[in-house]
């Protein structure tokens, strides 16, 4: 398992990424900071099987995304 930072530097140079929540274990707080990383970089994120995470949640992440966020329901 990789940690938050290292998905954070894989995404800042510009490696895409899909995170299933089935199978990975990240905070909301996390979803945001790489969603930004993913803004800034120009980098796509799928999330997989959200469906657990308050609406509230999904549009703070999508937010920080600025249409980079892809959620997979």
């Amino acid at each position: 398992m990789l940690l938050v930072s290292d998905l954070m530097r894989i995404v800042a140079t510009g490696g895409g990424l899909i995170i299933d929540l089935k199978k990975e274990t990240l905070l909301v707080g996390d979803l945001i900071r790489i969603a930004a990383v993913a803004a800034s970089s120009g980098t796509t994120i799928i999330i997989r099987n959200p469906n657990f995470l308050l609406v509230s949640d999904l549009i703070r992440i999508a937010s920080a995304g600025r249409g980079r966020i892809i959620f997979e329901l």
